[in-house]
């Protein structure tokens, strides 16, 4: 069953899907429409599940079930990756691209390929204050506090130059 994001506990489980751009106003209702008819078709072992979903930035998708209410299944967990699929086979919107890498610039999410990071310090667009996306958070409260990090704070901190690391 579909239940409004904020209703969620803050242990709540989430998958976070980033798009490969922003989503068009169109898109956006479309992906709306069609993640809410899953929320409510939920099941695991045929047990409703509380589940929401959020979009993020106008750029990601999150999927969230309450682990509290009930714990999804494997299938469950199988139908939402699916799901995605078909979004994405609908909108032509790469949300499995692992090597694009989200940051906020200029109050704007700039994706970066992973190969460019180096480079994109060194020429200072990235700093280690640059906020990136950490899209591996669980839970909602992880979510809340840990989406958005420094650089520095986060996994990205190995690309940075090595005279900046030791500031």
């Amino acid at each position: 069953m579909w239940i409004s994001f904020n209703e969620l506990s803050d242990s709540s489980r989430l998958w976070i899907y980033q798009a490969g751009r922003i989503f068009t106003s169109g898109e956006e209702a479309v992906i709306g429409k069609e993640l809410e008819f899953f929320c409510e078709q939920g099941v695991a072992h045929g047990h409703p599940l509380k589940t929401s979903f959020k979009v993020a930035h106008h750029q990601f998708l999150i999927l969230a079930a309450d682990e509290s209410y009930h714990l999804p299944s494997g299938c469950s967990i199988d139908s939402s990756v699916h799901v995605i699929k078909s979004l994405q086979a609908e909108t032509g919107i790469d949300f499995f691209d692992r090597t694009q890498i989200a940051f906020k610039l200029n109050e704007e999410v700039k994706l970066i390929p992973i190969t460019k990071l180096k480079e994109e310090f060194t020429n200072g667009t990235l700093t280690p204050e640059t906020l990136s996306f950490n899209n591996l958070v669980t839970t909602k409260l992880e979510w809340q506090n840990n989406w958005m990090v420094p650089v520095k704070n986060s996994w990205l901190a190995r690309y940075l130059p090595k005279s900046v690391v030791g500031t």
